[in-house]
């Protein structure tokens, strides 16, 4: 193929996990709004993204493509069952040996911290529960991978409007409920619009394999209080008293993800955020 011919062949971008939550928005907005020069292929076990395979399968069944985003992994469960997330991550790895990639975008959480603020990928993550210290034992397993031209990058992602557990409390029947801290506001918490995690996440797959961080803090990068997105939503909601052991405030820092794509602007408004939860079926 001559040196031409690449550069006008698309990415392409192997999506595993497509299935779940953030999966299925990820879909939906590519469908609608395709990224220029990108070809996607999204993978599930249960069908319905066009592409039907799990982990023992062969894979090459799975087509060659230039990036795997590995967008699977347990959410809950005992720690056995979330140790999973480590075993998909060795999996993700393997498929891109096989199909040909050049980076793996494995998604970790902002939960890998523990609760604080600005956290950079620099900091020692203080983890306080079982799912986010399965994200960092996958974290630490993928710092171990050494494969000659491939990179991998863990994405610390924040609260996705729509996939996260306010999203999932205004779309049910009940009175939306939060916590009331001492100083008397709200949860806080780095925010990201499925729409600008689409477009990061294009721009991230076209970027040279060699410039991706091993750790990157994916979201916006003004931190949005709970309440204040409920009131853009135009959604009532009430108070109680924050019991012990809620976490106030739990927000990170952008730097290297602004420095790393400097053309990349991600929404901190509260009235996007609603928007995005509602489009997602998460109000109303």
């Amino acid at each position: 193929m001559s040196h031409k011919s690449q550069q006008d062949r698309p990415s392409t971008v192997l999506v595993l996990g497509s299935g779940g939550r953030v999966g299925r928005l990820l879909r939906a907005i590519w469908h609608d709004s395709p990224p220029p020069r990108l070809a996607a292929a999204f993978q599930s076990r249960d069908g319905g993204t066009g592409l039907t395979w799990q982990p023992g399968q062969d894979m090459h069944e799975l087509p060659r493509c230039d990036t795997v985003i590995a967008l699977w992994g347990r959410t809950a469960g005992t720690p056995e069952h979330l140790a999973d997330n480590t075993v998909l991550a060795h999996v993700a790895r393997d498929i891109a040996r096989a199909r040909g990639a050049r980076r793996v975008l494995h998604f970790s959480s902002m939960a890998v911290y523990g609760p604080g603020t600005d956290w950079k990928e620099t900091d020692a993550p203080a983890p306080a529960a079982d799912y986010a210290r399965a994200k960092r034992a996958m974290e630490q397993a993928v710092a171990e991978f050494a494969d000659d031209g491939i990179a991998h990058c863990c994405l610390r992602m924040g609260n996705l409007a729509g996939a996260d557990s306010l999203a999932a409390a205004m779309s049910g029947r009940a009175r939306v409920t939060l916590d009331r801290f001492a100083e008397g506001t709200g949860p806080e918490r780095s925010y990201l619009c499925p729409a600008d995690l689409a477009r990061a996440l294009a721009a991230l797959a076209a970027l040279p394999h060699e410039a991706l961080p091993g750790l990157l803090n994916l979201a916006a990068p003004t931190p949005v209080a709970m309440e204040n997105i409920l009131e853009a939503a135009d959604q009532s909601f009430a108070w109680r008293p924050a019991p012990d052991g809620a976490v106030q405030r739990l927000t990170m820092d952008t730097t290297r993800l602004r420095g790393l794509l400097p053309g990349l602007e991600l929404s901190s408004e509260p009235a996007d955020i609603a928007a995005a939860m509602h489009a997602a079926g998460g109000a109303g």
